[in-house]
């Protein structure tokens, strides 16, 4: 009997789900004996990362193919092919086509190419229905957006991942109903940048009217989550739905990179200091409870002490809980890779490690504020779960995974509630 592929997965909620399509697609086509190492090309480190994983996976693999794909594959497929370990390299379209496994199953070491890599650019359609969500028992994430189409100075990955394009609003809600119907309590709406669904679709929907589509025709969806957006493209709908939509948990991680309108302008963002200081305190004055999580990157080229001062004082200013610090790292092929003035790599570091003590600080004020209040909590396992806001909150008694638990809180443990 031969040994179905085996999945390594690197980087953001998108590429796992992903990587479950790839499962069901690489097992109907009858590939065995291989590795898939499914990349992130976030930073220069991820790849470096990604490099590390493949050399390590050939020794304790020597048998196994290894085959390599995602974003880091798709932006750099020569830097892939190159290493000794790898036998094919495929880019983020072909690793969504069936074609691509069942050529692989069908005869892997004959004479297919080693790099079957295409131009990202000419996709036009998203692979969202390939899979009905994927997570824990509680929790099902669905792909309904791929791909950007702004070029933020710093990032690389609009050239793995393509130019956006949407999943059909009736599409999502189909997925969410069967998995609302196994049970899945949550769903997860995820995209590379959710607030530009709809775009590219006739009448050119915003992301407000998916979510209240969704609410309305999937009324048995308990619990409805939307990742990372923009905040600053987030439409009337949007923000009504976080007003009176109760199902909609308020809990909403924005895409900010930088506190310095210096800087967000080098940077080629779409906003201003301001822009998000004002989003936050509207979205928190029609829901009190909402919590926001940001990307922050410290360290950009020509960032001086006093821009990065402002990329600080956000944290407070926003109320930002959950950080995601992003050192800068130098991208070839990006625009902010050629500005003279980069900022030092011990700066860096100790600029992000000021950024993430912020954040702790946030978080530590927030765990405080909850204690005493009763929270409807999803549990993952049977020991700990998430409230609305998306805080873990750790059980001594066991209660069911996937149920929707009401508890009191009654304290904090590290960076969980205790209930």
């Amino acid at each position: 009997m031969t040994d179905a592929p085996k999945f390594t997965t690197l980087g953001c909620r998108l590429n796992a789900y992903e990587t479950e399509a790839m499962k069901e697609l690489s097992q109907a086509a009858g590939l065995s004996n291989a590795i898939v190492v499914n990349t992130c090309a976030v930073t220069a480190e991820a790849v470096r990362k990604a490099r590390q994983e493949i050399r390590k996976l050939r020794r304790d693999n020597p048998a196994a193919s290894i085959i390599v794909t995602g974003c880091a594959a798709q932006t750099e497929p020569e830097t892939f092919a190159q290493m000794t370990e790898v036998d094919r390299v495929i880019g983020n379209t072909e690793k969504m086509q069936p074609e691509t496994w069942q050529r692989m199953a069908g005869d892997f070491i004959g004479d297919t190419e080693k790099v079957q890599v295409d131009d990202i650019m000419s996709v036009t359609e998203t692979a969202g229905h390939l899979i009905d969500g994927f997570g824990t028992r509680s929790r099902a994430y669905v792909q309904v957006q791929n791909g950007c189409d702004h070029r933020c100075t710093f990032c690389i990955i609009p050239y793995g991942r393509g130019n956006s394009r949407s999943v059909p609003a009736g599409v999502v809600v189909d997925q969410i109903k069967r998995l609302v119907d196994k049970g899945f309590n949550e769903v997860v709406l995820t995209g590379v940048d959710l607030t530009s669904w709809g775009a590219d679709l006739p009448a050119q929907p915003k992301l407000g009217d998916l979510v209240m589509r969704i609410l309305k025709l999937v009324p048995d969806l308990p619990r409805l989550r939307i990742s990372s957006i923009d905040s600053i493209e987030v439409d009337e709908n949007l923000m009504q739905a976080i007003a009176t939509e109760p199902r909609l948990m308020p809990h909403l991680h924005l895409s900010l990179q930088h506190g310095d309108d210096l800087i967000l302008k080098r940077m080629a963002r779409r906003h201003l200091r301001e822009d998000a200081i004002r989003f936050t305190q509207e979205a928190r004055k029609l829901r009190p409870d909402m919590t926001f999580g940001a990307d922050i990157i410290a360290g950009f080229p020509t960032e001086s002490d006093a821009h990065f001062e402002n990329s600080l004082k956000l944290v407070t200013d926003c109320t930002l809980t959950w950080l995601h610090v992003f050192p800068y790292s130098k991208r070839a092929g990006t625009p902010a890779a050629k500005i003279p003035n980069q900022v030092n790599g011990a700066t860096i570091k100790t600029r992000a490690a000021a950024l993430r003590a912020a954040g702790d600080a946030q978080v530590a004020a927030h765990l405080k504020s909850q204690i005493g209040k009763t929270h409807r909590i999803l549990m993952e396992n049977p020991h700990m779960g998430r409230t609305e806001q998306f805080t873990e909150v750790r059980f001594d008694l066991p209660q069911v995974e996937g149920s929707i638990v009401t508890a009191a809180i009654t304290g904090t443990r590290g960076a969980q509630l205790t209930a």
